[in-house]
């Protein structure tokens, strides 16, 4: 996972030239900590095809706020700079829901 911040959010996630994974989380979340597992046991299985980031919204509110992350733990799925995809919160079915939305990214 690599932690970034507004200053890098350009370059990391909009300028990526594979698919990039964005988990907006703060570290006061209880239901992000509870995320964060099985969020890197999905980097693990997709390295080498999608980055995995990782923003504070307490330090990196620019972007939460141009993606109108409203609450958290908030994930986004950018593909070409564009954000293609969007789930928030932490159930049952969350790594289901991401696995698929990765697996159809990735197979167009």
């Amino acid at each position: 996972m690599i932690e970034i911040t507004d200053a890098t959010f350009e370059q990391e996630v909009l300028q990526s030239d594979v698919p990039v994974f964005v988990d907006f989380y703060a570290n006061w979340c209880g239901p992000c900590k509870a995320a964060a597992p099985t969020v890197e046991e999905l980097a693990q299985k997709y390295a080498g095809r999608v980055k995995f980031c990782k923003l504070d919204v307490d330090t990196g509110t620019q972007f939460a706020v141009r993606f109108k992350v409203t609450g958290i733990p908030n994930f986004h799925i950018f593909k070409g700079g564009a954000d293609v995809f969007e789930f928030v919160g932490f159930r049952p079915g969350f790594e289901t829901t991401i696995t698929e939305a990765l697996d159809a990214l990735l197979a167009s």
